[in-house]
């Protein structure tokens, strides 16, 4: 394989959308079962031996000739968001390819390649479906959970072929990893600044994921006097804002997003009576995502006792900051040192499957300079060379283990 081969696969897998109109594949979709046909296909040309498990998982599996030997995984995910770029999570999983097909020497260890189903959460609003079956942390609970049509996560799976009493068989046991690398697009602008292609990952920030819900009283919008107005929108807004400002003022430890919002039973006529958005907070640091928390539920219900709207804060999804194995990746410092690039180690504000694999095995990272930083979004892009040198990397990294 080569750079020239991971550009063609990367427009084959974009050309793959549930949507017409730009980029997203999200678990289960048409569009996700032929991407995961293609992957399989080209893991078996590569010659692994190939199979797609009950989750949805693309897996290919070089085994070694050790009976003792232990399972390094790598790996990334080839689900999206919607209007996606081509190149978050895809990269990682044909860079894996290419190396893996270029070893020549019997392994000391079995190799697993990984092309994750369920990175991004898109669909049922959980992350990480793949890696948490793999790493045998899959809670049965979330069967039951349900899509915006209403078709339950245990549904989807046997549309897709496989079986939800089977997932606990396909996790790969904790005294099985040898240890855990993925190559991923940085999705931040500092290697594109600096002019680098590639840089270590040190750490994931942790987040907490939360529905914010506001409830006023909804009205006509033409004979309500604008003083006794209970309008949740207007409310949302003001608390949105004070979210944003939150975070600016403590922007060195803590991002904040509100990515959706959805006014209930909306309509021009009528003034908002309840509004439901997300919060995304962000940080290295377990303590400052609690604080921030704390600080902000008080900052917000403040808002809305003086509006007369009352307030409710969800939490959807919590999941902590992980530190990446300073053991294996010192050895990718050294494999980055044999390439004669410039060392640069980064925390990673986007979550990423290692987070859960963390919890069983030692975890590594590879960063890729992109475009400006962009990502998710149709512009998110990455140059040959920065492929041709992360390759020479990834290379350089596989062969010491091996040693």
């Amino acid at each position: 394989m080569s750079t020239a081969t991971i550009l063609t696969r990367i427009a084959e897998l974009a050309a793959i959308s549930e949507d017409s109109s730009c980029l997203t594949r999200t678990f289960g979709s048409i569009a996700f079962i032929k991407a995961s046909q293609m992957i399989m296909g080209w893991m078996q040309e590569a010659g692994l031996s190939t199979r797609i498990d009950n989750i949805g998982n693309v897996r290919g599996r070089l085994v070694s000739k050790n009976p003792e030997a232990r399972t390094l995984v790598f790996a990334s995910h080839f689900d999206t968001v919607t209007n996606a770029g081509r190149w978050d999570g895809p990269l990682g999983v044909l860079m894996a390819l290419d190396v893996v097909s270029a070893i020549e020497t019997d392994l000391p260890f079995h190799i697993e390649v990984v092309a994750f189903c369920d990175e991004e959460g898109v669909r049922f609003h959980t992350t990480y479906l793949g890696s948490k079956v793999l790493t045998g942390a899959f809670d049965p609970q979330l069967l039951e959970i349900r899509d915006a049509a209403g078709i339950t996560l245990g549904d989807a799976i046997r549309l897709i072929g496989g079986c939800p009493d089977q997932l606990a068989d396909d996790q790969i046991p904790p005294d099985q990893w040898l240890g855990y690398f993925e190559i991923h697009i940085e999705q931040g602008p500092v290697l594109y600044e600096k002019h680098i292609p590639a840089a270590i990952v040190t750490a994931i920030a942790g987040q907490q994921r939360s529905q914010l819900v506001f409830k006023g009283m909804a009205g006509h919008a033409g004979t309500v006097p604008m003083a006794m107005r209970q309008d949740a929108l207007c409310c949302a807004a003001e608390c949105i804002v004070m979210i944003e400002q939150w975070a600016m003022q403590h922007r060195e430890k803590v991002v904040a997003t509100v990515g959706t919002l959805q006014v209930v039973h909306g309509a021009s006529n009528v003034i908002p009576g309840e509004v439901v958005c997300s919060l995304d907070l962000r940080s290295a640091d377990p303590e400052i995502i609690k604080l921030s928390h704390a600080g902000l539920s008080q900052i917000l219900s403040t808002i809305c006792g003086k509006r007369n709207i009352s307030f409710e804060w969800n939490i959807v999804q919590e999941t902590p900051p992980v530190k990446c194995d300073e053991e294996i990746t010192a050895l990718l410092e050294k494999a980055i040192q044999i390439t004669n690039i410039e060392i640069v180690k980064l925390v990673s504000g986007a979550g990423h499957d290692a987070v859960a694999v963390s919890a069983v095995a030692p975890v590594c990272m590879l960063f890729v300079r992109c475009f400006k930083g962009i990502s998710h979004h149709p512009l998110e892009d990455v140059e040959p060379g920065d492929i041709e040198a992360s390759l020479q990397v990834a290379h350089a990294f596989i062969q010491q283990l091996i040693r």
